[in-house]
């Protein structure tokens, strides 16, 4: 049986497929379809329903949970991953920590300025939107575009996720804050930033099996880190070998082998208070796939 899986090239999404879509581990007869996109790509198909299983922002699957249920397995969690927003402007990025730090008052330039966003339905952005609901010009970007744009003074303020976090400050630009810590510092959880999803109406005992294979595929990366070198190394927007594995440390951890409680209670703290906020629609759906 052939199945269609969607993720991103990402050191993190690779490090952790790499061992089933190369049958490193014995995946019961079950074949895969690889899409390869960005998060904001797979994002709008999981809204179109066009993968059986694929990843996707936590923020996005509030509006395709009606039609995916979250796998066990895979998810991208945990303290210190969070997005950073950035500017090139040093003083800018002073003045903006200072509003969010003291709650000193916007200026009608502040609230003006354009930020490179990944994706509207990125949970990087719905972050924001938590930090600095005042910033509302927003223009949409491939994540990897969104530093040279700052550099090209195309957008103020810049978005970042992925392995960008890794290599801004070489480029001379500057943190204002990482929303990571702004949600840990104000929910106590971990930061849910996207997991593994899988269409509703697939069999109950196959949707089992494909968390089930996930799982060891996470495992056999973590006994295995090297294995997939080339093949990570092949996806990677910067190549070096010690900033894809900085990568994957920060993104792959025991939530990506199992969620536990803490992981389901900060994903259910972040659809609360989305919901609470009226950011994302309400559905009567379960969330979790039961293992």
């Amino acid at each position: 049986m052939k199945l269609t899986l969607g993720f991103s090239p990402c050191p993190n999404d690779t490090f952790i497929f790499d061992a089933l879509i190369h049958h490193k581990i014995d995946t019961g007869g079950l074949e895969f379809d690889v899409q390869y996109h960005d998060v904001e790509t797979l994002n709008q198909k999981a809204f179109q329903g066009e993968l059986d299983i694929t990843k996707l922002s936590y923020h996005a699957f509030a509006y395709a949970v009606n039609d995916y249920e979250l796998l066990d397995a895979g998810s991208a969690l945990g303290s210190g991953v969070g997005p950073l927003l950035i500017a090139e402007d040093p003083q800018l990025a002073a003045r903006l920590r200072e509003v969010l730090e003291k709650g000193t008052a916007w200026s009608p330039h502040q609230s003006n300025l354009k930020i490179g966003i990944p994706g509207k339905y990125t949970t990087a952005n719905f972050l924001l939107g938590l930090a600095f609901p005042a910033l509302q010009n927003k223009v949409e970007l491939v994540f990897s575009d969104i530093e040279q744009s700052l550099l090209n003074g195309a957008i103020d303020l810049g978005l970042i996720i992925h392995e960008n976090r890794f290599t801004y400050q070489a480029k001379g630009l500057h943190k204002v804050v990482d929303l990571g810590d702004f949600w840990e510092q104000t929910t106590n959880s971990p930061i849910p930033l996207g997991g593994i999803v899988v269409k509703r109406d697939l069999d109950e005992e196959l949707k089992l099996k494909i968390n089930l294979l996930v799982r060891e595929s996470v495992q056999f990366a973590f006994e295995n880190p090297k294995s997939g070198l080339d093949y990570i190394r092949s996806h990677a927007q910067e190549m070096e070998e010690e900033v894809m594995y900085k990568h994957i440390e920060l993104y792959v951890n025991k939530y990506s082998e199992h969620l536990g409680d803490e992981g389901r209670r900060a994903i259910q703290q972040l659809f609360d208070k989305a919901q609470g906020l009226k950011l994302i629609p309400i559905s009567d759906k379960k969330l979790f796939l039961t293992p």
